[in-house]
């Protein structure tokens, strides 16, 4: 009789743990979306105070990596905070596991989203494009991490994404405007936060 409570004592020792966790690491990502979001709708109006052309520098994507970043983080810290409560549970996947990988699709969706209706910027035609490009950056990373390095998965989807948002521009808008920043920013800008993101990811891992 006294190991058979134990056992469920036990049992529902865990299952608390585990709701806890749950509702922890629920409440961290809304805290990082709110503040990453709230960053991006202040975008416009930094470039415009302080006279510099940030868009060129691509601010969405660095966000959005910022929010993998540290999404994988709290991911991570969820993760462990089960773990010592249900042993059973297993190692996460690199990328942040599938909940790390839904937070990075819900701000694909809600900066330019939220931007767009609060701000004006961008506009409706290229937040459609920016959305889908971000939404290919987070859930392309997410998969192709599970087999490649990161520095190259990283890189392999943000160039993948740039593909799509511009080919989704020349419909939307049209091929006359397809690009308005220089290349060799563009480009440069891919490599200075992917490689950014690469070291910083491993060194959290």
């Amino acid at each position: 009789m006294w190991k058979k409570r134990c056992i469920f004592a036990v049992v529902f020792n865990n299952k608390d743990m585990n709701a806890i966790g749950k509702t922890k690491g629920v409440a961290r990502y809304i805290v990082l979306d709110v503040a990453v979001v709230t960053v991006a709708c202040l975008i416009p109006a930094m470039s415009h105070v302080t006279a510099l052309p940030l868009y060129m520098l691509n601010p969405m994507l660095a966000l959005l990596l910022v929010g993998m970043l540290f999404g994988g983080r709290l991911y991570s810290s969820t993760t462990a905070l089960r773990q010592s409560a249900l042993p059973y549970v297993g190692e996460e996947p690199r990328g942040g596991g599938q909940s790390g990988m839904w937070n990075a699709l819900v701000l694909a969706v809600l900066m330019p989203l939220v931007s767009c209706l609060v701000v004006g910027m961008p506009t409706v035609g290229k937040m459609v494009c920016m959305v889908a490009e971000l939404a290919t950056v987070a859930g392309l990373f997410q998969l192709l991490s599970r087999r490649w390095a990161v520095l190259p998965s990283v890189l392999v989807a943000v160039l993948a994404a740039k593909v799509v948002y511009y080919a989704l521009k020349a419909v939307i808008i049209g091929p006359d405007v397809l690009i308005g920043t220089a290349w060799w920013m563009q480009l440069g800008a891919v490599l200075l936060w992917g490689g950014l993101f690469a070291l910083l990811y491993k060194r959290e891992k």
